[in-house]
Formats: structure tokens, C-alpha cells, sequence
């Protein structure tokens, strides 16, 4: 394997991002290919044992099993580092396989952690269930208000975990802030991009230290594999994250990160187009309901920031009917052309229910803390025609009385 002509760093760093999502990261090998290779291969074999000892000791930098490296892995890596203008990345099997990788790998017990108390489920689950088991405190809290991140800190705060926008609840954080603060204090942010992408926002432009996908998401696309992924500075991600990795093994399958990585080509054009009809979608909702979420509308309490650190408002808005339950199970049931489903980042438009989906798990107690109620539905729109989207969406709200 080779790197394409002129693809060092030096040289792809300055590509825009629409190149880098085409171009980024790629290898050739001696037979030419332009479309990036598939390597499904498990192991390596050496020419003699000199090299293969070479290779474990660091000293060569080839393969030597596909747990720590793999050319089709290492391409979305790549690809991926450039887009979020990182340093360096690492690809995992999930998104909750890169979220707990990515504060497994730093925290230590006694640690303290400062999460948003809005988030998605597993997430919310990893700081209120699996970290107190390993001894590391957490403290939730509202993620809007700048002053609850000051006054979380403790002597022991190491890392802030959030996500922005938040699933399902569409709260934003003001990242160049909790940043600034976080560095001032010698402490990790780790933030979850997931709903946005580097196409509409870059966490590490505004001070993030760490930026973590499920890349199961926007990054493929359409739905078909799992994938995870964080970057980072080298620093971070070969000192801290890639010893965790290398011996617990959550890694990413070379088919899934082929998708991926043919999934990034069109991400930029296919989250631009969703969010244009999630836009139109929301205006739509917002004349029939009271309360919709999303980034972009001007109702939505956060509007200015986000203006000021999205490009725009994505894909995923939420929405409350006043039934509660029965009443969000009768519009889901009604639906003629929208999926119910509790996937996003979808080429297809999807609904579900995340108090008896995504965020079930946590309970009825931290639902309510995290402003998830029964009559919430988390909506994805997809790249149909917005107008198609409309019509069933308003046939779906007579259905369910509103």
C-alpha cells in the first residue's frame, strides 16, 4: 500500500472539506485503485522476524494485526482527523464504543466527571450507572447555562461530556465558553457530535479537546452499518486512547469503515439538503403544535448560538403532543410514508419515541430531569421531497386528533 501522489499531511490540511470528504486519507495500492481498497484481513504476514519484531517494538511502521491497525480503518481515520481538524483518530465498532472509549481511557477512579444532564440515553447511562462503579463521581447539569459548568467544578473534575445538540431535546451548549472554561481549569472536554458533523459544526474550532461520533449516524448516512470514531491531538489519542483500545478491542470492522468512508463522500451534500427540509418540516410542525425544538427555528430558546456555531440546524428537531403517550403512539401509527425508528442520520425520514425507546432505560425519574416527556417524538428528516414529508406528517396529526 501506498499514499495517493501528494497526500501528506501538509498537503491535505489545506484542502477544503468538500475535497477532504472525497479525497482525504486515501491509499493506493500497486494495482491503481480509485475507489479505497477493502481489506478484510485479520492479520499480517512479515518477510522475515527481524521486521515483524521490528513492528511490535515500534520501530516499523507497518501492519501487525488488524486490532491496531488495518489500511481501509486507517483511511476513514484519516479522512475522518482532517474533516474535524484533528491531529489524529480512532475508529470504533459504535458510537457508545467510541463515547466509553473515550472516557474510559482518561479517567481514573476518584476522578470527576461534569456531563450535560440532557443527552442520549447510553450516554446518560455511562455517567449515572457504569463510571460510579469504577469510583468516578459525576455531576449532570443544565448545559445551557454557562454558569452550572463553573460551579460543577470540583478539585477532582477532570473531563466535561456533552453533546450539542442534544438528543432528543435539541439544547445547544455554548462551546466556545465551556471550552475556554474547561482549559482554564486543566480540564478534557469531550464532546459528542453527532447530530451536526463537521459539515455544520466543528467542536474543536470553538476549543474542544476531544470530538466523538457514532458514526452509525450522518457519517454513513444510510443506515447500514454501526461505527464509531474520536479524534483528537496525537497526544490524546496515541498516549491515552489507543493503550485502551489496543487491550480492550471495541474496534471498528474494515467492511463497516469501507461504508463509512464512501458514506463521507456525500456527507456534506446530503446534511445540507436535510437540513433545508428539516427546516421547512419544522415550520410546517410549528404551525400545528406548540412546542417543536430545533436550532434554527427563531422559537427555539438557543437561536442566536445557533447561528453563531452551526452552519445550520441539521436534520433532528423533537416535538410534543399534549396526549402524552397514547397520544405520540397514535401519530407514530398513523405515519403512511415516515418510518417509525429509532435510527437518525437516516437518507430516510424516521420517528420514535424516546421515552419508550432511546432513553427507556434510564427511568422515569431521569427522563424528567433530562426534559424527556411521554409526549415527546424525535423526528429525522430524510432526503424525500419535503412536501411528501408534510402531507403525511399532517394527515399523521389529524390521525392522533391535533
Amino acid at each position: 500500500m501506498k499514499r495517493t501522489t501528494g497526500q501528506d499531511r501538509s498537503i491535505t490540511a489545506r484542502w477544503r472539506p468538500a475535497t477532504q470528504a472525497v479525497r482525504g486519507g486515501t491509499w493506493r495500492s500497486e494495482m491503481g485503485e480509485t475507489s479505497e481498497a477493502l481489506f478484510l484481513t485479520s492479520g499480517y504476514s512479515y518477510d522475515d522476524a527481524a521486521t515483524v519484531a521490528a513492528r511490535f517494538a515500534g520501530e516499523d511502521n507497518g501492519m501487525t494485526y488488524s486490532r491496531l491497525q488495518n489500511p481501509t480503518v486507517q483511511m476513514l481515520e484519516e479522512r475522518i482527523a482532517l474533516l474535524e481538524g484533528a491531529e489524529a483518530c480512532r475508529a470504533q465498532a459504535s458510537g457508545m464504543a467510541a463515547m466509553t472509549t473515550a472516557l474510559l481511557c482518561q479517567l481514573s477512579a476518584g476522578d470527576h466527571i461534569v456531563a450535560a444532564k440532557a443527552a442520549f440515553g447510553s450516554c446518560r447511562w455511562l455517567v449515572d450507572n457504569l463510571l460510579p462503579r469504577f469510583g468516578i463521581s459525576g455531576t449532570t447539569i443544565d448545559a445551557g447555562d454557562n454558569a452550572a459548568w463553573e460551579a460543577a467544578i470540583r478539585p477532582n473534575t477532570k473531563v466535561f461530556f456533552f453533546e450539542s445538540p442534544a438528543n432528543p431535546t435539541m439544547d445547544l451548549v455554548d462551546l466556545e465558553f465551556v471550552c475556554m472554561l474547561a482549559r482554564q481549569h486543566g480540564i478534557t472536554t469531550v464532546v459528542d457530535n453527532a447530530f451536526a458533523t463537521s459539515a455544520l459544526q466543528r467542536p474543536m474550532d470553538f476549543g474542544a479537546d476531544v470530538v466523538a461520533y457514532s458514526a452509525t449516524k450522518m457519517m454513513d448516512g444510510q443506515g447500514r452499518v454501526l461505527a464509531g470514531a474520536v479524534a483528537g491531538s496525537a497526544e490524546f489519542i496515541d498516549g491515552k486512547l489507543l493503550p485502551f483500545q489496543r487491550n480492550t478491542g471495541p474496534n471498528i470492522a474494515p467492511f463497516n469503515a469501507w461504508v463509512v468512508l464512501k458514506g463521507l463522500e456525500t456527507l456534506d451534500l446530503r446534511i445540507r439538503r436535510q437540513s433545508e427540509n428539516a427546516l421547512k418540516v419544522a415550520q410546517f410542525i410549528e404551525s400545528r403544535l406548540p412546542t417543536v425544538r430545533y436550532p434554527f427555528l427563531p422559537s427555539h430558546p438557543q437561536f442566536a448560538l445557533a447561528q453563531k456555531q452551526m452552519q445550520a440546524g441539521g436534520s433532528i428537531m423533537s416535538l410534543d403532543v399534549p396526549g402524552g403517550r397514547a397520544q405520540a403512539h397514535a401519530l407514530l401509527d398513523a405515519l403512511e410514508l415516515v418510518d417509525i425508528s429509532n435510527n437518525i442520520g437516516d437518507s430516510r425520514s424516521l420517528m420514535c419515541h424516546p421515552a419508550s425507546t432511546t432513553h427507556h432505560g434510564v427511568g422515569p425519574e431521569t427522563r424528567a430531569d433530562m426534559g424527556v416527556g411521554e409526549g415527546m417524538l424525535r423526528l429525522n428528516v430524510g432526503l424525500e421531497d419535503p412536501d411528501d414529508v408534510i402531507d403525511d406528517l399532517d394527515q399523521a396529526l389529524k390521525a392522533a386528533g391535533l
